[in-house]
Formats: C-alpha cells, structure tokens, sequence
C-alpha cells in the first residue's frame, strides 16, 4: 500500500507541470550526464564522472515527463530544493544486464553510463533510481547542477561529415534515430552509407513504422575505423575500431556490444537524437539492444533485416524478449508476484494494465497453444525467457522468433503509442 501512496504522490506532482512550455526551464541544448556504475550481483553504486554540454537537444519538448514506467533505471529532473519534477526518463542499462551473470557472483565490476536532458536555464537535482526486485524505485545518486558551473565541458567536435539518410524534420516533432559505424575503414565509408540505406529500408518494411514515416529522422556519423571488423574474443579476433563492439559480450557468442560509452556518446552528440543504432561491419550473427541506451546490429547476416528491427524494438519501444528456456536456466529472471514493465509480457499480477482491452471475450486466459487461436490475442504461456508464469499476448511475434515477420498487435501497439510519446 504504501508503494500505491508514493507512487500516487509523485504522479500529482508531475501532473503538476504536464501543460508547462519547455521554454520556461530549457534551452535548446542538451546536457549529458556521465556517471560511473559498479558493483555486483547484488549490489550497486553510482559515482558521477563529468557534465557535458552538447548542441542541441532532440527529444520531444511537450512529454517532459515520463508517463510510461518503462526500465529499470531512472531519473527525475527537478527544480533545486522542490519536489517539482520538471523532467524525468527510464531506461536500462548493461550493467544490469551483467548483473544477471554468473561473472557478478563473483567479482565486482565498473561501467560508464551517460544520460541526456535539455540543458536547465537554472539549479536543478537531478536523482536517480533503480528499480529493485520487488519493483520499487529506490534512490541511488542525487546531483545538484548549476548550469553555469565552469567545469561543465563542451562536447568534443569532429570533423566527420553527417549523412542524411532519412526525414528532415525537426528534431522535437520526430523520432531522432543517430546511426554508428563500427568497423567500417575510411575505404568502406560507401559500404557504410549503403548499410544506413539498409537499415532506413528495414525499419519501413515493418508496421507501424510504415505508416509513421513522416516522424522519423535518421541521420549517420561518418566515423571510420581503424580495423575492418568487429571483435571476437572466442577467436582471438581484436580490432580497433569506433565504438568497440564486441561478440561475447558477457560470454555470450551472439551478443555484440560496446563497452566503450564515452567514444559512443561523443559521436552520437554530434547530431540530435533520442536513440543510437551501432551497425557492426561483420557477418556474424549478432546484436543487442538495451531500452534508451543503445542498439547493434550485424550487417552481412542473413537475418540482418530481422535482428535490426528486434533489437530496434527494445531499444525504441522498451518490448520484453518473448522466447523462453525450458531448462529453466534464466529462472527468477522476472519477479513473478509483481507485473513487468514491458508493455508485451505479463506475470497476471496487474493485467488490466497490459493488453486485456485487446483479447476477445470467448478467448481463455490463459490461452492454450491450439491452432483454432493462432490468429488470436490471448494470454500465451512462457516468455521473458521463462517458460513458466510469464505470459506472452501471441503465439508468434517478431519478439519471439522471425518465423511470422511481423509485430503482434500489441508490440504494434506500444511500438506506435512510443512514436506518438516522442512526436506529439
């Protein structure tokens, strides 16, 4: 009860400034936040790194707020010495990601991590939360920011050219996607630009991007690498490349990420944007993508085109991996006396939230896997990678395997309501 009472209060206070104009606390510049993360399986620590002034800011002026409850990270923006939020983001993180390794159960182990806001006209608190196992947020680092404090550092330049790939509309009315090369040499930059065309093709080939073209920007950092190719450790395959992906990202083959934020975050910066998309020269299967911090992709797989818009999708629009494992080998991955976040998946502790608006009268719940309800929304055993009390709403979705090509209805629809959040 007393989780509802606090939840409450904070969704008074930020109804509080829901109409004000952006204009009244922001400029149009951006502040990036770069902090450090560590700790271990259990534990967790923030320590702040530098502040970072950057150009311009590409995020929506008009949903200051965070509205959805997704990640289980967050930050609220508030005026100094007030319990008024004015700004406020989830996301997730690597970090918590590796917090689920067997790697955590023994070692501790450090991340750089960055978040952006619009630059504060005055003295503002930043705090942050994690989200803990029960699904409370909990305070982890409070921060008070003066904009004019001399020690906050111009973003770097570069003298890399911008590739304009798609859209030219303006950044707070549209979905800012910035794109990153990573392993491409200075020779493989028209590889590069036919990739981002690639990629511009992929994300419109999908609904509901089909029918949302016109609020999307997609823009590319020239940035060459040193080494064609991307890192596979298993291999004893190392490059230096832009961003520093890597395969076996936490001893996993198939996951090709970057430990290396800094570099990302400073390429990304030179463009506006809400998200980042790394394609990773290689054609090796592969990618990730982490709610509000970043996605990858190989390029020259067959199921490039498949993994670009399944990462996308929990990158962008904060969906939940559908796919489950029998063994029972990711057990207690999600609490299961409390429902997740992700808008595709539930544990039935709180469905009224999720998706039930959408599934028929007649349809049970939980829904059997018979082929009369193939087509169907239902409630659909396993999920979240478990295979036991998570609940998927269709039998197939590209959230779960690329056998359909498709978003079921309700990926389709939280992928548009997040469209809608950044561009109206």
């Amino acid at each position: 009860m007393k989780r509802f009472a606090i939840m409450f209060i904070l969704l008074s206070i930020y109804a509080q400034i829901s109409a004000t104009e952006y204009d009244n606390y922001f400029t149009n510049e951006q502040l990036r936040i770069d902090y450090y993360i560590f700790g271990n399986a259990d534990t967790c620590t923030y320590a702040l790194d530098k502040y970072v002034k950057e150009p311009v800011w590409g995020g929506t002026r008009h949903n200051l707020i965070d509205s959805l409850g997704y990640g289980d990270y967050h930050f609220d923006v508030m005026l100094h010495d007030s319990d008024v939020v004015i700004y406020s983001r989830g996301y997730c993180n690597l970090f918590g990601e590796w917090q689920t390794t067997p790697e955590a159960e023994e070692v501790m182990r450090g991340f750089s991590e960055s978040v952006i806001m619009p630059y504060p006209k005055e003295i503002v608190d930043v705090v942050f939360y994690l989200r803990d196992y029960n699904g409370n947020m909990v305070e982890k680092m409070r921060l008070t920011i003066d904009p004019d404090n001399y020690f906050i550092q111009d973003a770097p330049k570069y003298s890399h050219s911008i590739f304009n790939v798609y859209g030219d509309y303006a950044p707070e009315k549209a979905v800012d996607i910035v794109i990153l090369p990573d392993g491409y040499t200075e020779e493989e930059m028209g590889k590069f630009v036919n990739d981002c065309n690639f990629f511009k093709e992929c994300l419109f080939s999908y609904e509901p991007y089909i029918s949302y073209q016109d609020r999307f920007n997609i823009r590319a950092v020239m940035a060459p690498s040193r080494d064609s190719g991307i890192t596979i450790p298993a291999e004893d395959i190392w490059k230096n490349t832009a961003v520093n992906c890597s395969f076996y990202t936490f001893d996993s083959e198939r996951y090709c990420m970057s430990y290396d934020n800094y570099s990302i975050r400073n390429l990304a910066g030179q463009v506006p944007y809400d998200q980042i998309y790394i394609l990773a020269n290689t054609s090796k299967y592969g990618g990730g993508g982490i709610y509000n911090f970043y996605c990858v992709s190989s390029t020259d797989d067959h199921f490039s085109s498949d993994v670009i818009i399944h990462e996308f999708g929990h990158g962008f629009a904060g969906l939940g991996d559908e796919y489950y494992d029998d063994s029972g080998s990711y057990e207690e991955f999600y609490n299961l006396n409390i429902e997740p976040w992700e808008p595709n998946i539930t544990t039935l502790v709180d469905f009224d939230k999720k998706w039930k608006d959408m599934i028929k009268k007649k349809t049970p719940v939980p829904t059997p896997e018979e082929d009369k309800y193939i087509n169907e929304v239902g409630v659909y055993e396993g999920g979240g990678y478990e295979p036991k009390g998570v609940y998927r709403p269709k039998m197939d979705c590209l959230m779960k395997t690329f056998k359909g090509d498709k978003f079921c209805e309700v990926c389709n629809r939280a992928i548009e309501r997040m469209i809608l959040y950044y561009t109206e």
